[in-house]
């Protein structure tokens, strides 16, 4: 079975990764290979961010590795947050907080439409691969569910009827931008074996 270190510290990112692959693939965190420096992400773009995420774990650790990146990009934002998603209401932020400046700046506006986007960059045995996972939908008026994190609570994909984090998990991840990125990748990789 082939075994991939996952650069993130992103507890909730690596959970739902596992969830994803199950027994396709053995993921390492990066506190399972002792590894805890910050990783870069200082790229203009969601590609460019993952690339040098994962070039930077390849780097230090010479091992299989893969990263990603996700932005939630508003057609009435003008594709904000995009890039900055993660740090939307500043540096140290919350999940909330992001959540909350994003409610506040689409007050008013008719034009909830929305997208995820996942791009997953895997360095194997040197050479380097880039996956992209997408899905469209909307902005709802007030945060609703439990689960999930980040923007969850208040994107609905298209076709449904509850928002990522009203789904279980099982749903959301055959859903969801990161899970269709990550299937492609595992597609990927079961055609090298």
């Amino acid at each position: 079975m082939i075994s991939l270190i996952f650069a993130t510290n992103n507890l909730h990112k690596l959970r739902e990764l596992q969830e994803i692959t199950g027994n396709t693939l053995t993921v390492k965190s990066l506190a399972d290979i002792g590894f805890d420096s910050e990783i870069p992400e200082t790229q203009p773009t969601i590609e460019g961010n993952a690339r040098q995420k994962a070039r930077f774990i390849y780097e230090k650790t010479g091992m299989d590795c893969f990263a990603d990146d996700t932005g939630l990009e508003i057609s009435a934002l003008e594709g904000r947050p995009g890039v900055y998603s993660a740090r939307y209401a500043g540096e140290g932020c919350s999940f909330a907080d992001n959540v909350n400046k994003v409610l506040k700046e689409m007050q008013g506006l008719d034009d909830r439409r929305a997208c995820f986007r996942c791009v997953i960059c895997l360095i194997y045995k040197g050479n380097e691969f880039v996956f992209e996972g997408r899905i469209d939908g909307e902005i709802t008026l007030d945060p609703s569910g439990e689960d999930g994190f980040g923007y969850d609570p208040v994107f609905i994909p298209e076709g449904q009827s509850q928002t990522f984090a009203g789904m279980p998990a099982y749903l959301k991840n055959g859903l969801s931008h990161r899970g269709r990125a990550v299937h492609k990748m595992l597609q990927f990789l079961s055609r090298l074996e």
